[in-house]
């Protein structure tokens, strides 16, 4: 199949599938006399098992890692699990990180009058430090 169709199959833009076999994400395709690339039913399941990696949020880093233990028929579940539980640690801290940001913009619009006065903590907070 060409890049359209393995675009339309796997839900995944032709020019991020020719990047992530530029980065070796997805191996090399073979090309047709006409130099087109030439996908096969295995690149369509790679594209989808990145697509739905990076829906998840993992790194391309981690995505490479996956697809590695994904290929590896004898690996142990553990070394998935591993990997999996540090992308759920990182997570949960953007989170929390988001949750404090919002926290503190929630406080600070509330504290804001938003009239016509020129004093805002809102602007005061941001120029702090």
């Amino acid at each position: 199949m060409n890049i359209g169709e393995i675009s339309k199959s796997s839900g995944v833009g032709a020019k991020l599938i020719r990047h992530y076999e530029s980065i070796g994400l997805i191996p090399e395709t073979r090309r047709n006399d006409n130099g087109y690339r030439m996908y096969t039913d295995d690149d369509v399941h790679y594209v989808r098992f990145i697509k739905r990696s990076r829906e998840l949020g993992f790194s391309l880093e981690d995505i490479k890692s996956l697809l590695g233990l994904w290929k590896n028929k004898s690996r142990s579940s553990k070394q998935v699990k591993q990997l999996a539980e540090k992308h759920l640690e990182e997570l949960n801290l953007k989170l929390k990180q988001i949750k404090d940001m919002a926290e503190t913009l929630k406080h600070l619009v509330h504290n804001c009058h938003g009239d016509h006065r020129p004093d805002c903590p809102i602007l005061k907070n941001l120029e702090m430090n």
